[in-house]
């Protein structure tokens, strides 16, 4: 597969995202300006669409409780529940700076995906959310690529 195509595709999944497609761009040897630009679209992309469709995915998942996706419906019920415990403090307390903050956070459960969430829960609206989340995507990245470059080891 194209080494832009995986690290952009890579920069798509939650958790992962722009941050760590870019670990895996430089740990492969692919050009660093390529993998920049494919992780930097990979966040723009998500920070413009999550919080368009994060709307519809909820009343989809409320409405598969009732089926024998049950389960599924289930698990992103209970990680919306945990999102809006972890992001509550940092958005009551900071608003838009607090978001981006939150998103900027290279670990485990932050990140566009969940900061997208946080914001569609918490009741942010989109144009706040938007820029906070292209903010901190793009600091996520820039906090991960220094290290991976040898960079403030």
């Amino acid at each position: 597969m194209n080494s832009i195509l995986t690290v952009f595709l890579l920069s798509l999944i939650p958790t992962f995202e722009g941050r760590y497609a870019i670990v895996y761009g430089i740990g492969m040897g692919y050009l660093l300006w390529e993998t920049i630009l494919s992780a930097s679209l990979g966040v723009l992309l998500l920070s413009l669409l999550l919080p368009v469709l994060l709307p519809y995915i909820d009343r989809l998942m409320l409405w598969l409780e009732g089926t024998f996706l049950r389960k599924i419906a289930h698990f992103y019920l209970h990680y919306v529940e945990r999102v809006r415990k972890k992001a509550h403090p940092y958005v009551e307390k900071w608003g838009f700076i607090g978001l981006t903050i939150f998103v900027a956070i290279p670990l485990p459960g932050t990140g566009v995906w969940t900061g997208a969430l946080a914001a569609y829960i918490l009741g942010i609206e989109k144009r706040q959310t938007v820029p906070a989340l292209i903010l901190g995507g793009l600091l996520s990245m820039v906090i991960t690529v220094l290290p991976a470059l040898g960079l403030f080891r």
